[in-house]
């Protein structure tokens, strides 16, 4: 992978040999395995049997995880914020869990809308819950720095599965409770 970071150096105009980019390579090729750990992340490892009998059927809502990703387009960030709900059916999965499955596909090249589908469906079919709603708020950089050059978008997309799809109620309760400011 370094040499071939170095070639693109040279393709761009660089002197790959200069003092500043010497160590580039190595420092690119560490981030880059960094920013795609995903691909090499087991969801039953990372869930690590952390589901829970617990007679609770009420939403479970972790808001505002933080998630960064790469488009697989243009191989630039995009990142902003990821909303997970789902109602219990007989079993919780432990909160910590869920932004881990969140790190977990962001963590790889990505396409916002295919990220939001993958958290949803893995909660689905892991936990069992009677339903799923996810919703990621992203800015993309492939957006603000080149194109059309908009800095202040904000990508939104959802998924609703089960009950947060079939219930129009459920979804509303969802999508108010993660526009309330956190009182924490």
């Amino acid at each position: 992978m370094q040499q071939i970071i170095r070639q693109l150096l040279s393709e761009i105009g660089e002197d790959a040999s200069r003092e500043g980019l010497l160590d580039t390579p190595k420092r690119v090729e560490k981030s880059l395995r960094f920013l795609t750990g995903g691909y090499q992340a087991d969801v039953d490892e990372v869930l690590n049997n952390a589901l829970f009998t617990v007679d609770y059927n009420e939403m479970v809502i972790v808001k505002d995880i933080d998630f960064y990703s790469l488009c697989e387009h243009h191989l630039l960030p995009f990142f902003g914020k990821c909303h997970v709900a789902y109602i219990p059916n007989g079993k919780v999965v432990g909160l910590s869990k869920i932004p881990r499955l969140v790190d977990i596909f962001s963590r790889r090249l990505q396409v916002q809308e295919r990220l939001t589908n993958q958290i949803a469906e893995t909660i689905l079919a892991k936990v069992g819950p009677i339903g799923v709603g996810v919703v990621l708020e992203g800015q993309h950089l492939c957006m603000s720095m080149r194109g059309v050059e908009k800095q202040n978008s904000v990508a939104v997309t959802s998924a609703m599965l089960g009950t947060f799809r079939s219930d129009a109620r459920t979804r509303s309760e969802f999508l108010e409770l993660i526009r309330r400011p956190r009182n924490v």
